[in-house]
């Protein structure tokens, strides 16, 4: 690998049973050798990302990829707010963007008892819920806002896009979730959120599909093109040096 290609951390439990999990390599091989953006990725398990604010600092970019319920939430937590505060480039999918969304709730509007439907967390109401029709296995038409991060990765303002998800954001907390800085960018066809982004981060974007399964898997979807990308532009010089990750759970691995 090359030493100075930029880290990206793959925070969630990898299993050979999700899909996401098992495209992942080809298309990072795909970024290397179609658009020569070569990335040298590690699998972070949740349960070890819980904790782990300053060793995750140390990559070029964070991918919360899908996997939900994760074995530890707290981790995927972490890995959102530590890319969220140390402006590390960041891509949520699936229960990425699900779990993103908890984080920002939780830490930045304050809903500290906020939840997810799917395991029972918090006290209070779930922010994230059962849509009203599972998406597992479907696609979908998202409409992207124009001049919008989302809109600048996809290259288009529309867009149709494959889901494996039972679970989305509440109506009941756009209000609050726009009033405290987030902005969504990617609505279904009834208006329904499918991304996210946060002004101001070099690179903050949340899907609730998973551009992972766009295609034939030969060629890497704009999104994590995009996140290449800004990894790229924004890699710091003092994380050049692989002993300044504990993993070694590289992905060829």
């Amino acid at each position: 690998m090359n030493s100075f290609a930029p880290r990206v951390a793959l925070v969630g439990d990898r299993s050979p049973n999700v899909r996401a999990h098992t495209r992942i390599p080809a298309l990072l091989t795909a970024l290397a050798e179609r658009e020569r953006l070569v990335l040298d990725a590690y699998w972070i398990p949740t349960e070890e990302a819980e904790g782990s604010e300053e060793s995750l600092a140390g990559f070029d970019a964070i991918w919360l990829v899908p996997g939900s319920p994760y074995r530890s939430e707290a981790g995927a937590l972490t890995a959102a707010r530590t890319a969220r505060e140390r402006g590390i480039p960041f891509l949520g999918t699936c229960g990425g963007f699900q779990h993103a969304l908890l984080e920002y709730a939780r830490n930045v509007c304050g809903l500290t008892s906020a939840g997810h439907a799917e395991t029972g967390s918090g006290a209070g109401d779930p922010l994230i819920v059962p849509l009203a029709c599972s998406l597992a296995g479907h696609e979908g038409t998202v409409r992207v806002t124009a001049g919008s991060l989302a809109e600048q990765a996809l290259g288009a303002e529309r867009t149709v896009e494959r889901y494996h998800c039972s679970y989305g954001l509440s109506p009941a907390f756009l209000g609050v979730l726009r009033e405290h800085g987030l902005r969504f960018t990617g609505v279904d066809e009834n208006g329904e959120v499918r991304i996210a982004e946060l002004p101001g981060h070099p690179f903050f974007l949340v899907t609730l599909f998973q551009p992972e399964l766009a295609g034939d898997g030969d060629r890497a979807h704009p999104v994590i093109k995009a996140l290449a990308g800004a990894a790229r532009a924004t890699r710091r010089p003092q994380v050049a040096e692989t002993s300044s990750v504990p993993w070694t759970r590289r992905l060829s691995s």
